[in-house]
């Protein structure tokens, strides 16, 4: 009974964080066009584009490495489902003491999935992206890990459970000055993790031609797109969770949901592509030093 239950909150994760990750990247295309004076695409779209992709055939290319190239993806997507599952199933199901550090190391494996993808597909300007995203990795990794700290060191524990009820008994981690800036820290850090700009040098369709999934085609090429919905649905998910209280009002949480969403999409539309030298300056000057301050003022109380 307990792996049927456990197999039916994974493959309602993928249904639920499929369907909202699908529709996020679509209010992020519609968004964006707004913003660009466009009108954008209808809300379909994404999942036209998505079956169209899955209906054509997964080229792999000579001298890659078949099994990396073509798991890679599977592993990113797996990932990214499994910690929306643990998110679902300690915010509804039943009290699950689940621990951040496993939250860390599942949100870590997608990205790494998009750098085995770019080496083991034998093409250049892969191997490029793969480079570049493997520093970006290096980069955003410690500033985020910083952010997540924040309410670790203003609670005492690393249980997400227990932080969020005591979010609901004093008050949110958004409320607190060192919560404010280590959620925008965790912000500006996971947009390196979804590839969003400025931190889409490892894809960087102008200079690369996609990069790191360049040579991606077929089911394979929809897989990643799938991962990178996913992905963006569970981390603005696990922001609502940690940082602004959960979904314990639903209607409230999905509010909020929105409007972390409304945030990462302006960021990605009022900023240039930065260098990969830009990108490690800011993540360890600037994002790393606000993070470090915000677990200061954390140890303070603030």
């Amino acid at each position: 009974m307990a792996i049927i239950k456990i197999f039916g909150i994974v493959a309602g994760s993928f249904f639920i964080f499929g369907l909202i990750g699908i529709m996020s990247g679509w209010f992020d295309r519609k968004l964006t066009a707004r913003i660009q004076w466009r009108v954008g695409p209808p809300w379909w779209q994404n999942f036209a584009d998505f079956i169209k992709l899955t209906g054509k055939e997964t080229v792999i290319p000579e001298g890659a490495n078949q099994f990396l190239f073509l798991a890679a993806p599977v592993a990113g997507i797996v990932a990214a489902v499994v910690t929306g599952a643990i998110l679902i199933s300690g915010s509804f199901f039943y009290p699950l003491k689940w621990d951040l550090i496993i939250i860390i190391y599942l949100l870590m494996i997608p990205s790494i999935s998009i750098v085995i993808a770019g080496a083991s597909s034998g093409n250049v300007l892969a191997s490029v992206g793969a480079g570049r995203e493997l520093k970006l990795f290096l980069s955003y990794e410690l500033p985020f890990i910083l952010a997540l700290l924040v309410p670790v060191v203003k609670f005492g524990t690393t249980e997400v459970a227990e932080i969020v009820k005591l979010q609901h008994i004093y008050r949110i981690n958004l409320g607190y000055l060192s919560g404010f800036i280590a959620f925008f820290v965790g912000i500006i850090a996971f947009m390196g993790k979804i590839g969003y700009v400025p931190f889409d040098v490892s894809e960087a369709e102008t200079e690369l031609a996609a990069g790191t999934i360049v040579e991606y085609s077929g089911l394979s090429l929809a897989l990643f797109k799938l991962m990178k919905w996913i992905l963006l649905s569970v981390g603005i998910s696990f922001f609502v969770i940690y940082f602004m209280g959960g979904f314990s009002n639903p209607v409230v949480g999905i509010l909020k949901y929105i409007l972390v969403l409304i945030l990462i999409v302006l960021i990605k539309n009022t900023n240039p592509r930065l260098r990969i030298d830009q990108i490690l300056k800011f993540s360890w000057g600037w994002l790393t030093m606000f993070g470090l301050f915000a677990i200061v003022l954390a140890a303070l109380g603030c």
